[in-house]
C-alpha cells in the first residue's frame, strides 16, 4: 500500500513538473508574440508622419526612418548631449533657420518662448528634421550615392563632409571610398548603421 501512495505521488509530481514546464512555455510564447507586436507597433506609430513630411521634401521615407532609428528610437522626449531635441534631433539653431524661412512669426515666437516644448511635438520635430534633410539632398544631388554624404553632412556638419570628400585626385569618390575617409569613429558608425538599416528596408 506504501509503495503504491509513494508511485501515485510520484506520478503526480512528474505530472505536475510537465504542466508546469507547459505552462511556463506558453506564457513565454505570449510574451515574446506580444513583445514582437509592441516592438513593431513602438518603431512603426510614426510612420504616417514620415510618409507625409517625405513627400513634401521630396525624400525617401524609409531612409527617414532609419535615421530616425538610429537617433532616438523613435523616443519623442529625446535630448541630446548639445541640446538636440526630439525624435530626429533637431537642434534649436536649425529650428529657428527653419521657422524664419517659413515666415510664420508665431513658429518663431513658440521656439523663444518654450524651444524645447515646440519642437519635442512628432510631426514638427519630422517636418523640421526633412526639411534640412533636403537642403543636404540638394547640396549632394549631383553623387551617384548621395546617402552617405547627407546622413554625414547631418550628424558631424556639412563642412566636415567637404573635407572628406576629398580625395587625391579630382575624381568623385565611391561611396565606401568616402566612407573610409570619415575620421570621426562614431559618425562614421552612424553612417554605416543608418545606410545597413536603408537598404535593408528597401530589400527586404
Amino acid at each position: 500500500m506504501t509503495d503504491k501512495i509513494k508511485n501515485t505521488k510520484k506520478s503526480w509530481f512528474s505530472m505536475l513538473r510537465i504542466i508546469t514546464v507547459i505552462c511556463v512555455l506558453i506564457f513565454a510564447s505570449f510574451g515574446i508574440v506580444g513583445f514582437y507586436y509592441l516592438n513593431d507597433y513602438w518603431i512603426h506609430r510614426f510612420d504616417a508622419i514620415i510618409a507625409k513630411q517625405s513627400t513634401i521634401y521630396r525624400l525617401d521615407p524609409k531612409l527617414v526612418w532609419s535615421l530616425i532609428y538610429q537617433e532616438t528610437y523613435f523616443r519623442p522626449s529625446s535630448i541630446g548631449a548639445v541640446g538636440e531635441v526630439g525624435l530626429m534631433q533637431v537642434t534649436p539653431t536649425t529650428a529657428r533657420e527653419w521657422a524664419k524661412e517659413t515666415g510664420i512669426h508665431d513658429f518663431e515666437e513658440q521656439l523663444n518662448k518654450d524651444h524645447v516644448e515646440f519642437m519635442r511635438d512628432p510631426e514638427r520635430n519630422i517636418q523640421i528634421g526633412c526639411w534640412y534633410l533636403e537642403k543636404l539632398a540638394t547640396r549632394y544631388r549631383d553623387v551617384s550615392e548621395p546617402e552617405a554624404r547627407i546622413l554625414a553632412a547631418y550628424n558631424a556638419g556639412a563642412s566636415r563632409v567637404n573635407e572628406w570628400n576629398k580625395g587625391d585626385t579630382d575624381a568623385l569618390l565611391s561611396e565606401n571610398e568616402f566612407i573610409k575617409r570619415i575620421d570621426i569613429n562614431s559618425t562614421r558608425i552612424y553612417v554605416t548603421e543608418i545606410l545597413k538599416r536603408f537598404r535593408a528596408t528597401k530589400n527586404p
